[in-house]
């Protein structure tokens, strides 16, 4: 259930239409209960306030918040097409789930409706002293959450969709992705083995969500253990295997089987939440079009490899952590590798990059870094992408000189000796 509530919360942040519906119906709650408060009023003589003057705010309210919504509309959508442009298209869905921006879309639409049917109750005496009184109250609060949204959406506008701030939000997802996968089910120590059966896909695309709760329910309701096949990210077609159930009374076909395949949500694009790899690639796309020959910014693929550092860095200490108790004990996952995550982060800028001394000598002070890390897998994956940035940069720097300062920052992925 909480999965559930957390997968729909997370689908319903990429709805434009939510929060701004939300808000409709908060905005026709307070004016009913305006009227609702009328000769409910503690005070034995509430403040006078007159018809006149809280009409004349609404009337403000009503006609200028449809226009300031309009213009908030235009300017999202503005910098949502900036996003997909200059950064990668697959960084669109964090843009799109701004709360800041949703926030203030959603407070103007509000705002509008709210003086709309406080316009039209108070003309038509909906209103005693109490409700006037309310209802005074009620729109200066509107008034004051308009300005300071506003305020501070303007700022948040002015940054949202440029390169840099779609860096930060793909960075943030792919490091929350990094945690998440940590706190989930490791691989296990135990090894499954014996008979078994399978349970295949029956759609294709790509897995973007294993849900662990459910697959622990059904577990533990027929005694079985699951060792799941992919992880989020991976490309599914039809027929291919999803999970294996050992043991139990209940064999994973018919009623049971399509059960099981309920616990992974398929979907047509890759999503960053349960995808730490998804956030790489991202960033390494970002970074190889800022090397394309149309844009030629070598800075910001030097500003994203220096993110990934940090995402790698994140990873080596959250693997370092005391593991936490798996939440699904029956379910297995399969590891993610550190291999994969080098070539997810680093293939394609050594591949742009490679004509570009200055990118050659971040990438390959980048993998230095990633490799004393202390993790010998991760280590190892460095220095063989290390070798192959370097072989590329061999063929394409145009300069001996080049090449030999690559060579010298490359020496710590030199193959050892053989004994």
């Amino acid at each position: 259930m909480i999965e559930r509530l957390r997968s729909l919360l997370r689908s319903l942040r990429q709805r434009l239409w939510a929060k701004p519906l939300a808000a409709c119906l908060l905005s026709v709650v307070g004016v009913g209960l305006a009227s609702a408060l009328d000769n409910k009023w503690l005070m034995e003589k509430p403040p006078e306030v007159s018809a006149e003057s809280i009409e004349s705010l609404l009337s403000i309210i009503a006609s200028s918040m449809l226009v300031i919504a309009i213009f908030a509309a235009g300017a999202m959508v503005s910098a949502y097409a900036s996003a997909s442009n200059n950064a990668s298209p697959r960084s669109f869905p964090l843009v799109l789930a701004d709360d800041v921006s949703q926030n203030a879309y959603s407070i103007f639409v509000g705002a509008f409706i709210f003086g709309v049917v406080g316009l039209v109750a108070l003309q038509n005496n909906s209103f005693g002293t109490t409700g006037r009184f309310v209802l005074f109250i009620e729109t200066a609060l509107v008034f004051a959450m308009v300005i300071l949204t506003f305020v501070r959406w303007v700022d948040r506008i002015a940054r949202l969709g440029r390169q840099g701030n779609t860096i930060d939000q793909v960075e943030q997802a792919a490091a929350d992705a990094i945690r998440r996968y940590r706190r989930r089910a490791g691989p296990g120590d135990q090894t499954l083995d014996g008979p078994h059966s399978v349970v295949a896909a029956d759609t294709v695309g790509y897995l973007q969500e294993v849900k662990l709760e459910a697959l622990q329910a059904c577990a533990e309701a027929s005694g079985q253990a699951l060792e799941v096949l992919e992880l989020p990210g991976a490309f599914i077609v039809a027929g291919q295997p999803l999970l294996r159930a050992y043991g139990g009374d209940a064999p994973a076909e018919g009623e049971w089987a399509d059960r099981l395949r309920t616990a992974f949500r398929i979907g047509s694009a890759r999503e960053f939440d349960e995808d730490p790899r998804f956030g790489l690639v991202v960033l390494s796309e970002i970074a190889g079009r800022a090397l394309s020959p149309a844009v030629n910014d070598p800075g910001t693929a030097i500003d994203v490899l220096g993110r990934i550092v940090r995402l790698f860095t994140l990873w080596e200490e959250s693997g370092r952590d005391p593991p936490h108790p798996p939440c699904a004990p029956a379910v297995r996952l399969p590891a993610l590798t550190s291999a994969d995550l080098v070539e997810d982060a680093f293939t394609a800028t050594a591949r742009d990059g490679a004509g570009s001394i200055e990118v050659v000598c971040r990438l390959l002070k980048a993998l230095e870094a990633v490799a004393d890390l202390g993790d010998t897998v991760l280590a190892g994956a460095a220095r063989q992408q290390a070798r192959e940035a370097l072989a590329m940069a061999e063929a394409k720097l145009p300069l001996p000189e080049h090449v030999e300062r690559a060579r010298h920052l490359a020496r710590f992925a030199a193959p050892s000796p053989q004994a």
